[in-house]
Formats: C-alpha cells, structure tokens, sequence
C-alpha cells in the first residue's frame, strides 16, 4: 500500500510519521515552496500529546513547548470566574502544550525527514485534480491518480497511489475536487488578531487566561516557549477577539493577514487586568496577524472512492477549544491504524471515517454555541462593573454547568483516554 498526502501541516506531517510507523509507504507534497514556522501559539490537548509521545517526539515537545497548568476564565476586569485544571492536573497521564504553531511543524517536518528520508516530503507542488482508475475485479476501488502542478515551472505531473489524504488545510484543493458545490467558509461575525509578545511570567507562567466574551470582545493569553521560560521570561501568545456583525458567509479569509495596532488596539484601551496589562502586551507584538473565526458546515461523507480527508480539509472549527491541531493529529493517527488493520485500503478508509467524522462534526457543532460565553455574559449581566467573589454571582450549579460546557468542546473522559490501548501498530 502507498499514501500520497497532500499538505505537510500539523496533520499531514503526523499522518507520514504515523503511516511510515506502521510499515506503509507514503509521501507529502505541499504547494508551499519552502516550510518556515509561520504562525503563533495553539495548544494541544491531552489525547493529541499521547500520540505524539507515542510518535518518539515527548521529548521535543517538552523542551520547546510549556505545560499548560490551568485555564482560568476572568470578565473583561480580571475578576475570576472558573479554574479549570488542565493536562495531567486534570488527571490526564499526558500534559497539555502551549505551544508554537510553526515550531510544532518543524518538529514534526525534522522527524519526518529524519525517518523517511530527505525526499518524503516535496516541496512546490499544488493540487490540481485527482482520477480515480477503473475499478478492480471483484467491485473493489481502485487505485487514484493525483494530478500536481509544479508551481515554479507549470508542469503537471501524475502520481499515482492506493491512497489520497487530503491534509491541505482550510481552503483544501482536495475538498473542493471532492464534494465540490455550495462549501464556503461560514463566519462568526467575529474578527480576531494575533500576536505573540516578551514580558514578565504572568501568574504560574503556564496558565491560559481566557477574559471576557464574545458578546463583544475577549482576550485570551498564555505562554508558549519553553526556551523563553528557562530565561525567566515569558513568550506570551495573545488572541483579542471582537464581535464585528451578524454572523454570515466569510468569503476569502487569509491565515497571514497582516493585522493594523490601530484596529485592534481601541477594543481593549482600558483593559488593564491583575498583572496583565493588556493594551501594552497588544503594542508589544512585533507583528500582528488578523483573520476572521470560521468553520464550514459539516460533510456528509469524507471519502470518495480511495481519496480521504484530515484535518481543517475535513473539519474547519472555530478555535475556541483548542481543537484545531489535536483533532488533526489524532485523524492522522487513527486514518494509519485503519490502513494498517485492514487488507483493503477502501474498508480502512471507511473504518476511519465512522470513527472520526462523527466525533469531529460534534465538535464543530458544539464550538459554534461558544458554550462558556453564554455563562460570562450572564456574569457581565449580573455584575457590570466586577464583583469580589463569583458565589455572590453564580451559584455552584451555575458554576458546575459552566465546567461541563467546556468538556463538550475540548475535554474527553479522562479514564477512557488513560485506559485506551495504543493506536501504535505492532509491525
């Protein structure tokens, strides 16, 4: 068996490593001429860090990223509403990362070439369509014929494989070639900028502060480097989020948008949180990134004949759970215990959509109600200007209910992730 992947992401990368780990051939192709750690800060949860762990790569992840230790949720002045243990705090044999987007990539791109070769992932070649070959005696799909574009010359080359896994992101060529048709990106009506900046630890310097709502603006923040910590400083990633309009169809949204300070800065000019001078750490970002919060509408199928999808290809989700990343992580990893567990590639392929389709869609689905935002706006309801102490506002059911929406988003049950066996494939 051979997979072509297209994309060399987060996804596409952990689908080579999990895919070579189980004694499949496979090869990445990106239309990206060169790879550089591009972006700012994700997390990772719990159930995606094992299967890094289980991939060899615990150890980088420990000496780049921070363990996150809790995700406290404030109001707009800082005032404490919920703390929420993370990672092996909240009981889990695997932390959670704080972690930077593009660094990750490269950890998994080094350990891709490492094991693979130098030449497992090309460099320079787009999607362009794919053809399925005629089918097999017996009724049994065949092979699929991709058809890459090399963007500095034009040429188009055919390849063929067993397998096409389409890890190409958000505005995947695979999806559209796939289920082409009414598919476009729906927005929240909520714009978002991004930044990454220096300054002191704040609080533990490995807590994730989430502050205010989406009723009309949030600011998350939370350090990602391990290097900058062992410094005694922190690498802050900050998220400032604001409601902009009704949500709507988005069009076109750019992941490398350059953001403008004088946008983004007079939503939070008199935000000046318990040790966390907001406007400042906004100023103090050496480049600011805007994109609008988008998903799409769930498919009904990811498959068609041998070719697949993973990752945001299959599931764009508002990241608002910490999702985007693990999610595509543990679709790479359960889409190579599939393959490697069954004789035909097409009754793999279909194991791995009955299991991941419907777990992400739910996710995607709950995402979009912004679960913990319905409690923090009823807190800025009861107590507009700020309040001592969260009992006086909200009782413990409250409290309790509000925990409990977070669990629909980013947590899984606890024993069942402990006690799962391995998806690593014995070879």
């Amino acid at each position: 068996m051979r997979v072509l992947i297209i994309g060399a992401g987060i996804g596409g990368l952990t689908a080579a490593l999990s895919l070579h780990a189980a004694g499949i051939d496979c090869s990445v192709v990106d239309s990206a001429p060169e790879l550089r750690p591009l972006g700012v800060g994700i997390n990772l949860q719990p159930h995606a860090v094992r299967e890094l762990v289980d991939l060899g790569l615990g150890e980088a992840l420990e000496a780049t990223g921070i363990q996150t230790s809790a995700q406290v949720y404030a109001n707009r002045f800082g005032n404490v509403i919920l703390t929420l243990p993370r990672g092996r705090g909240a009981g889990y044999l695997w932390p959670q990362y704080s972690i930077h987007r593009g660094r990750l990539q490269m950890i998994l791109l080094d350990a891709v070439r490492a094991r693979l070769g130098p030449g497992a992932v090309r460099l320079g070649l787009a999607f362009q369509d794919f053809a399925r070959d005629p089918e097999e005696e017996g009724g049994k799909a065949g092979t699929v014929t991709a058809l890459l574009r090399d963007v500095r010359t034009g040429e188009v080359v055919a390849e063929t494989a067993d397998v096409l896994a389409g890890a190409d992101g958000v505005h995947s060529a695979v999806r559209a070639r796939l289920h082409p048709g009414h598919d476009e990106l729906r927005w929240s009506g909520i714009r978002m900028w991004r930044g990454v900046t220096e300054r002191d630890p704040y609080l533990d310097g490995a807590t994730l502060l989430v502050a205010g709502s989406n009723a009309a603006a949030k600011f998350v923040a939370y350090p990602i480097c391990a290097e900058a910590r062992a410094r005694g400083r922190a690498s802050m990633n900050w998220v400032a989020e604001v409601r902009m309009a009704e949500a709507g169809a988005a069009g076109q949204a750019d992941w490398h948008r350059e953001g403008a300070l004088e946008d983004v800065l007079p939503h939070f000019a008199d935000w000046f949180l318990p040790d966390l001078d907001v406007p400042k750490l906004i100023t103090g970002a050496d480049r600011i990134l805007e994109y609008p919060m988008v998903d799409k509408d769930p498919l009904p199928r990811w498959n068609v004949g041998r070719a697949t999808l993973l990752g945001d290809a299959a599931h764009p989700m508002y990241p608002i759970g910490s999702n985007g990343g693990s999610q595509a992580i543990l679709d790479a990893r359960f889409l190579a215990l599939t393959l490697a567990r069954n004789v035909d590639p097409a009754e793999g392929l279909a194991e791995y959509e009955r299991e991941r389709r419907p777990a992400t869609t739910d996710i995607v689905l709950a995402c979009r109600r912004l679960p913990m935002d319905e409690t923090i706006e009823l807190v800025e309801r009861r107590a507009p200007d700020g309040f001592a102490d969260i009992s006086e506002v909200l009782s413990a059911r409250e409290l309790a209910e509000m925990a409990a929406a977070q669990k629909t988003i980013s947590d899984m049950d606890v024993t069942m992730l402990n006690q799962r066996p391995s998806w690593n494939v014995a070879r």
